[in-house]
C-alpha cells in the first residue's frame, strides 16, 4: 500500500506517465475525455512536489562464462592440459559489455550539444550521461539533455506544480514560449492531458508531458525526442493534420499515438495533445519558415 501511495506520487510530481505500460503511446486511463485545461499554461494547484530519486533499475549484469562440463568417459571433472611443447597464449582482457552513456560534445554550440545527446539517447531505457544517472521519466530526459549546455531549470517548481509545469515557467521567464511558426531543433515541445495525473476521472491536468524537437521536415512534420515507459524514442507530429496518424494519399506517418482511447474512443495522437514550443537555447539566425496553423 505505502509502495503503490509512492509511486502515485512521484507520477504526479514528475508529470510523466511512468508507470504506463509498455507501447507507443505514455498512458491510458479507461475514461471519458472531459477537457478542462485552461487555454493559459500552466495550471495552477497541481500536486505538491516530493524529492526527485534516482532511477532504481539495476545495470544488466555482465554473461557468465559457460562452466567446462566433465568427459562422460572419465571420473570427475576433466580439465584440458597445454600441450608441453607450446608456449602458454598470452591471456587476453576480458571484455565485459558496457552500458551505452551519452556524452555530449567536447565543444560546439550548446544548442548542438543538446541534440547530439538526446539522439545518444534515443533507444536506450535509462538515462545515463556523463556517468550520472537520471530519474527514468521525461523531464529527466530534459533535465539531462539541456545539462550539456549548462541550463539546470532550477528555482522555477513553485507549489502545486509537476516537473513539467516548471519546464515551462523555466522557458517562459527565460526565453520563449511559441504555438505558431517553425520550430527549431533543440527547443521544447509540451503536451497536455497525456494522461489522468491527479485520477479523477477528467482530462484537467494541464501539462504532464515534455521532449524536444530533433527536426523538421519540408511538410512540416516534427520529430520528437522523449521519455516514454519503453524508453528513449522518435515520435512524429504534424500540426497542420493533427488528427491525422498518416498521410491518405501516401501513407507518410504524421502523427504517433500519445494517449491510449477510452471504450468507444479512437486514439489521441501528437498533433492533438501539442500544448507548445519553448525555445531557452541561442537560435541560429537563419529566418524560421512558417508552417500551417492549428
Amino acid at each position: 500500500m505505502k509502495l503503490g501511495t509512492w509511486m502515485a506520487m512521484l507520477a504526479m510530481t514528475t508529470g510523466c506517465a511512468t508507470g504506463s505500460p509498455v507501447g507507443g503511446w505514455v498512458a491510458s486511463e479507461s475514461v471519458r475525455y472531459h477537457s478542462a485545461s485552461p487555454p493559459a499554461f500552466p495550471r495552477a494547484a497541481l500536486s505538491a512536489s516530493v524529492a526527485p530519486r534516482e532511477s532504481s533499475r539495476a545495470p544488466a549484469s555482465a554473461e557468465r562464462p559457460a562452466r567446462a562440463r566433465p568427459d562422460s568417459g572419465t571420473k570427475g571433472t576433466a580439465v584440458a592440459k597445454a600441450p608441453a611443447n607450446k608456449a602458454p597464449a598470452k591471456a587476453r582482457p576480458a571484455v565485459t559489455p558496457v552500458k551505452k552513456t551519452a556524452a555530449s560534445p567536447a565543444s560546439g554550440a550548446p544548442r548542438e550539444q543538446v541534440l547530439a545527446t538526446a539522439r545518444s539517447l534515443v533507444g536506450e531505457s535509462s538515462i545515463q550521461v556523463n556517468g550520472r544517472r537520471y530519474r527514468t521519466d521525461c523531464t529527466a530526459l530534459v533535465e539531462a539533455t539541456y545539462a550539456q549546455a549548462g541550463v539546470t531549470f532550477r528555482g522555477t517548481l513553485k507549489p502545486g506544480d509537476n516537473g513539467v509545469t516548471a519546464l515551462y515557467r523555466y522557458a517562459r521567464a527565460n526565453g520563449r514560449v511559441y504555438t505558431e511558426g517553425r520550430p527549431v531543433p533543440g527547443d521544447l515541445v509540451f503536451f497536455r492531458e497525456t494522461y489522468d495525473q491527479n485520477r479523477d476521472g477528467r482530462r484537467n491536468d494541464g501539462l504532464t508531458h515534455v521532449g524536444l524537437v530533433d527536426k523538421v521536415d519540408a511538410e512540416g512534420t516534427v520529430t520528437v525526442i522523449h521519455r516514454v515507459k519503453r524508453g528513449v524514442v522518435r515520435y512524429r507530429m504534424n500540426l497542420a493534420r493533427p488528427h491525422l496518424p498518416r498521410d491518405p494519399k501516401t501513407g507518410e506517418l504524421l502523427n504517433d499515438m500519445l494517449r491510449n482511447p477510452g471504450p468507444g474512443q479512437t486514439h489521441v495522437l501528437t498533433g492533438q495533445l501539442f500544448a507548445a514550443f519553448g525555445s531557452v537555447l541561442p537560435v541560429s539566425k537563419a529566418k524560421p519558415v512558417a508552417v500551417a496553423a492549428r
